[in-house]
């Protein structure tokens, strides 16, 4: 929002929330009913042609989000170090809505005007007339409309929204209030409605022409540099004609510099070129990939996960994972990506962090829940992780923490078979089992003196039920077979017992195999507490589920801009957050296999870091 929002800042169907496609519904119905109806001497491909090119634009602008969001976190010719947080994701989310105030424009002069239907696929002198009305005319008209939306009256009740993102995504460029927008079609509608009144317009010049606008818009908020400084070598006038993403990311760190669209030509003339847009350029293109100091390895969950992960949405992976019905309409494109993950994927970064000194990034494996559950997938799925800690290692990296099931104890135990594979690591594998325990153990109300443990039992489980059994409250076990598993490792055996079914438990220890049946069984008003990998499934409303262990992040941890799977924002998973306190504290083991931390050592020094309790319940 501006700091002092005019006339026409949001969009007309901003109430409709994300149901605003349904005004586009009425001119898509039309365009395919006339395309159907109409003999083949009047049916006008023009219009039926609209729709799929707002989703080719949709699909642009995609692609450039994902591809940016990989190398800033990447770190090669990244430009601006600062930060991106939740509040820029969620200002920028409507980037959608220029595309569909755009779609509306092009029916409707479609409509009205008859020249600017049926057109042919080509017209050369369309394309020319159109290549030099924006060379001219409207590059020369940008320059100075973007210098006036810079005075104050105009800035803070319009222009101040772009100017909000310091570091710039490729959808930044379109992030402006509604009556801007309206001054920018306008101001593009020139060499559109120039070649529509001289008959010479055609589908290359009209849909090719807002492809560019969107290329270079896209490109030029990228916060990293990509045109490579020989290309101005080659041909020095290019430098005035087309310009790059360090110069357009100087205008959003300086304000006052660099006006012009995508042609500097004017900044030269009118003395407004930043004096440090070359130095920049060069510096940019010379900046290495990042050397972590932690790497958090995960990986994706289901096939629809691919959206969820920062390169893929970023409204939807700014909020916790969940089914999202316009997700289910994408199932094409997401088979069709488990088919490539399946087949060649590799691991890649995620996101990049920072917490006081120390440089985090989080790494995907390209497999799914599904794959690690196949024993014949193990082999292929251990040599990407051990991989991965080969790479983390030539980089550098202190500790590297194994996210979700990287950790399974039927593919690596937990972790410990790499470790013996390769005695001499310098980086810590860390499992953050000690962390995930303590934050087991705290969400545990106080007073309870019984609880009920249900659920495969994992190394988490069984160090949080000897834990308990030597605080003097009573664990009870779900099975005999569980029972005699524990029992081996609780000293205190006679605060472990078999369940009684005929008391009805509050407290809840959950883990993964917990069934929809066992949950119905019980009381009103029972705490499910899951010390599980994945969440179980809520059935009961008048119950309370905690989250999975995981704990809120510190304050000074930086660009944190996506939701960690089905945890809340600014909410990291135990194990993550584990890997980051080891690194801080500088502990030297492993904490993989059965090897375990002390487990208040390990919490004390996570609240000394900053990092908080989840929180409450959720029903």
């Amino acid at each position: 929002m501006a700091t002092t929002p005019g006339l026409l800042t949001d969009w007309p169907w901003t109430p409709l929330g994300r149901f605003k496609y349904v005004v586009l519904a009425p001119w898509v119905a039309h365009s395919i009913y006339s395309y159907a109806t109409k003999g083949e001497s009047e049916r006008d491909l023009t219009n039926l042609l609209i729709l799929p090119f707002l989703l080719w634009r949709m699909l642009h602008d995609q692609i450039w989000i994902s591809i940016s969001r990989h190398r800033t976190a990447n770190g090669k010719n990244r430009i601006v170090d600062k930060t991106i947080e939740f509040e820029q994701v969620d200002r920028e989310s409507n980037w959608d809505d220029q595309i569909i105030f755009n779609g509306i424009l092009l029916y409707i002069v479609n409509n009205l005007l008859s020249d600017a239907s049926r057109l042919p696929w080509w017209r050369t002198d369309g394309v020319i007339l159109t290549s030099l009305l924006h060379s001219g005319p409207v590059e020369f008209l940008y320059y100075w409309l973007h210098r006036a939306l810079h005075h104050h009256f105009l800035y803070s009740r319009y222009h101040s929204h772009h100017h909000s993102s310091i570091v710039t995504e490729p959808i930044t460029s379109v992030i402006h209030p509604f009556g801007e927008h309206i001054a920018y079609f306008l101001l593009f509608a020139i060499p559109i409605l120039a070649a529509v009144y001289t008959g010479t317009a055609s589908l290359a010049s009209m849909f090719g022409y807002i492809t560019y606008i969107d290329l270079m818009n896209n490109m030029g908020h990228c916060n990293f540099e990509l045109i490579p400084k020989r290309l101005f070598s080659i041909f020095p006038p290019l430098k005035y004609l087309m310009y790059t993403p360090s110069y357009h990311s100087l205008h959003h760190t300086q304000f006052r510099t660099n006006y012009s669209l995508f042609m500097p030509f004017y900044d030269y003339i009118y003395g407004t070129m930043d004096k440090s847009t070359d130095s920049l350029h060069e510096t940019s293109l010379q900046r290495e990939e990042d050397a972590p100091d932690v790497v958090h390895l995960t990986h994706l969950t289901t096939p629809q996960s691919i959206y969820h992960i920062r390169l893929g949405f970023a409204s939807v992976a700014s909020k916790p994972e969940g089914s999202t019905w316009y997700i289910l309409l994408m199932w094409p494109v997401t088979l069709w990506s488990a088919i490539i993950n399946s087949i060649c994927g590799r691991t890649f970064i995620l996101e990049r962090n920072k917490l006081e000194k120390l440089k985090l990034q989080s790494w995907a494996v390209p497999r799914y829940n599904v794959q690690y559950l196949k024993k014949w997938q193990s082999r292929a799925i251990n040599g990407l992780i051990e991989k991965a800690i080969l790479d983390a290692e030539a980089k550098g990296t202190k500790v590297l923490s194994l996210g979700l099931l990287n950790q399974r104890k039927e593919m690596n135990k937990n972790g410990e078979f790499y470790v013996r594979r390769y005695p001499k690591l310098k980086l810590r594998v860390v499992d953050g089992s000690s962390l995930a325990v303590a934050t087991v153990l705290n969400s545990i109300p106080k007073g309870t003196t019984e609880l009920l443990l249900i659920g495969n039992l994992t190394k988490v489980a069984r160090s949080v039920a000897f834990a308990l059994c030597e605080r003097g409250i009573q664990v009870n076990i779900s099975s005999q077979y569980g029972y005699e598993k524990l029992k081996q490792s609780v000293a205190s055996q006679s605060n472990l017992v078999v369940l009684s079914k005929s008391v009805a438990y509050k407290t809840w220890l959950v883990g993964d195999g917990l069934t929809e049946k066992q949950q119905l069984n019980a009381p009103k008003g029972a705490l499910f507490i899951p010390f599980s990998t994945f969440p179980p499934k809520k059935v009961r409303r008048d119950c309370s589920y905690l989250h999975t262990p995981a704990m809120l992040a510190p304050a000074s941890l930086q660009n944190l801009d996506s939701c960690e799977n089905w945890l809340p924002r600014r909410a990291l998973s135990a194990v993550r957050a584990a890997g980051i306190v080891h690194a801080l504290e500088g502990w030297t083991e492993h904490e993989c296999g059965e090897n375990m931390l002390n487990v208040e050592k390990v919490w004390q020094a996570a609240l000394k870091h900053g990092f908080r309790p989840l929180g409450s319940p959720s029903n």
